[in-house]
């Protein structure tokens, strides 16, 4: 049975009311620091680029965003059918990763059911015969966002389903642990993984904090961080985090999606732990690198594609589209009044 279009559907994973604390805010301008970052690379393991704009991507590589991963996840609007999933699957691997490389930043994706849909089990049931379709697709570099949302055995099973997909296809895992319960879904997600024979090296376990960091980096998991306004980590917070543990086996990201968010809150992290004296190298690997060798296991990440830049030709074409609409020419200039 799919789910009703007209039903009322509790708000997102990223907006429900949690159990967390919300940040506290102030008002520091980040354009009087981005100076502090000048230079400096980024890599965004989790963001999701087809709710964002051209704006988004113009701002990502302008601040030093210089490669992403879009996991797969709930859309907001439930889908109705298995094409709607295949479309979306679809974009990931191909328009969407066009349009980035048209703003000169490396696309790559994780594919996967995410744990809210998993709960429509008719409907899952198809999108885990057509996965294996996808997996294997060039720009795959894992398994996600999977795990739990409201910890159902719905969500377990499918969960355990796509744990035995990633080990056959040999690919890291990105875990998506829940808003509520958030201590005990992050435990269960990694006994679970444990479970399946998955090597915790392989497992990047997404949205922690401070209640659960220390268990997944005693485990062997990476720990990644979503800088999220108001309802995960704020970006204070995190520099601490980073100030106790150190920068073994930590990343960062935005998860930007459709609702408000960041795209630039991995290069404001930056900049704010530059200003509280953490080290050049550390910035690096938590922003840069330690996605890069979590990722790098899928075998599809090669920095010389990244690295060094490359010339961006926004005439190019994918399927017959461009992103020059119309016409259009490229980067238009922002702060004119005038849109021509």
């Amino acid at each position: 049975m799919c789910l009703n279009p007209n039903e009322t559907a509790p708000n997102p994973s990223h907006f429900e009311e949690s159990e967390e604390t919300a940040a506290a805010h102030r008002d520091i301008a980040w354009n009087d620091y981005r100076d502090l970052i000048k230079g400096m690379r980024f890599f965004d393991p989790h963001i999701h680029m087809v709710s964002r704009t051209t704006d988004d991507y113009q701002a990502m590589h302008q601040a030093g965003i210089v490669a992403l991963i879009e996991p797969a996840f709930w859309v907001g609007q439930p889908r109705t059918g298995l094409s709607s999933f295949k479309d979306y699957y679809s974009s990931l691997v191909g328009w969407e990763r066009f349009r980035s490389s048209q703003f000169g930043i490396k696309h790559y994706c994780t594919m996967g059911l995410n744990s809210r849909e998993a709960n429509n089990e008719p409907l899952a049931e198809q999108v885990m015969e057509i996965l294996p379709l996808y997996i294997y697709k060039e720009g795959v570099v894992g398994v996600g966002e999977i795990g739990f949302d409201d910890q159902t055995p719905a969500e377990e099973k499918y969960y355990r389903l796509q744990l035995e997909l990633a080990k056959e296809a040999k690919l890291p895992v990105q875990i998506h642990t829940p808003h509520r319960d958030k201590k005990k879904g992050t435990e269960r997600s990694m006994a679970i993984a444990i479970e399946h024979g998955i090597d915790p090296s392989w497992v990047i376990v997404d949205h922690n904090n401070e209640e659960t960091v220390k268990s997944v980096l005693d485990k062997g998991f990476w720990a990644a961080f979503t800088i999220y306004p108001f309802t995960k980590m704020g970006n204070e917070r995190m520099v601490k985090v980073v100030e106790q543990y150190g920068p073994e086996r930590i990343m960062i990201n935005s998860a930007a999606d459709w609702g408000i968010s960041d795209p630039l809150a991995i290069p404001k992290t930056a900049a704010l732990m530059k200003m509280k004296g953490i080290s050049d190298e550390t910035i690096r690997l938590v922003t840069y690198q330690n996605a890069i060798d979590a990722f790098g296991k899928s075998g599809q990440i090669d920095v010389t594609d990244f690295e060094g830049g490359y010339e961006i030709d926004q005439s190019a074409k994918f399927h017959g589209n461009s992103i020059l609409r119309g016409g259009q020419q490229p980067a238009p200039v922002k702060d004119s009044l005038v849109i021509r």
